[in-house]
């Protein structure tokens, strides 16, 4: 809650939307929570500066731009699936510091519905937090590597896009 001419304002509460996944997932990419362009279009990684697609897209050989759909249709053609950690949260703007009254997604259950998956890899630091705080037991016991991935979000701008670029690559080699 943040202080504003003497009231206490309340953050807006924002709700997260259903995963991108085929039942054949053999990597699960994870969030934190989507931001506000992300939530306005009920897409993922939808900020025109995110690197998330860019990315994606020249290590798995589509346009960067393509349509949504078939972006996605790309991703679980590969066997990734995309879902954040977080269901619900206040915050206002799309800075994971922001985040206020985190509520989580049903991971657990979907971790173990999809028996393929081998690998979590978290978008930025705060989705890694997240994760293992609530789900990271579970993880190793499923045998699931998880790893943490420098955030494709263009508030991370600690390394260029060829530094986010080849991390990526590396934690993905396996897969492309």
């Amino acid at each position: 809650m943040s202080k504003h001419q003497g009231k206490t304002e309340k953050s807006p509460s924002l709700r997260s939307f259903p995963p991108a996944a085929e039942i054949d997932a053999r990597v699960l990419i994870l969030g934190s929570m989507p931001g506000a362009e992300s939530l306005k279009r009920q897409q993922y990684y939808a900020h025109p500066r995110n690197a998330f697609w860019k990315i994606l897209g020249q290590l798995l050989d589509f346009a960067a731009n393509a349509p949504y759909e078939e972006r996605i249709a790309a991703l679980t053609a590969k066997r990734i699936a995309v879902w954040d950690v977080l269901a619900q949260c206040e915050r206002k703007g799309s800075l994971d510091a922001d985040i206020s009254a985190p509520r989580l997604n049903k991971l657990a259950p979907f971790l173990r519905k999809h028996k393929n998956l081998r690998r979590i890899i978290c978008n930025g630091q705060t989705a890694h937090t997240l994760f293992q705080r609530n789900f990271g037991s579970l993880a190793a016991e499923l045998g699931l590597e998880v790893i943490s991935l420098p955030s494709t979000s263009p508030a991370h701008a600690a390394r260029t896009f060829e530094e986010k670029l080849q991390i990526w690559r590396k934690a993905l080699a396996d897969i492309i």
